[in-house]
């Protein structure tokens, strides 16, 4: 299954699968849970090693980055807002979910970080 999110609600909801706490799981991150820097695995994992959230998803906390299509703006949009994209132009780009490298509290679902087209890296 190939899916797309945008930068805000899609994606986020997908993460979170109907849930209202912090990860898809709970409130807490321990090891069973995602592949970050308390794992101690130092490296990327197959999809499927954790246990899929209330939705079928696998991974949608850790392991890797997501890279969405939108591009980043340092102010996120306040109020109700549907799948914001973000600026029309600019070379940086939006990213979610956090990764293996990075500790849990950078695995929420409402992170974002951002990144050049094309960087690659932990």
């Amino acid at each position: 299954m190939d899916l797309h999110f945008a930068d805000g609600v899609g994606r986020e909801n997908a993460c979170l699968s109907g849930t209202t706490t912090v990860y898809s799981w709970g409130e807490t991150i321990a090891t069973p849970n995602a592949n970050y820097d308390a794992s101690g695995i130092g490296q990327t994992r197959d999809v499927g090693q954790y246990a899929a959230n209330p939705w079928g998803f696998f991974d949608m906390h850790g392991n890797v980055w997501e890279w969405t299509a939108d591009r980043y703006r340092a102010a996120y949009p306040t109020g109700d807002v549907t799948d914001p994209t973000g600026p029309a132009s600019g070379s940086l780009r939006v990213n979610r979910g956090g990764s293996w490298f990075l500790p849990g509290t950078y695995l929420r679902s409402a992170n974002r970080d951002y990144g050049v087209s094309g960087y690659r890296g932990s």
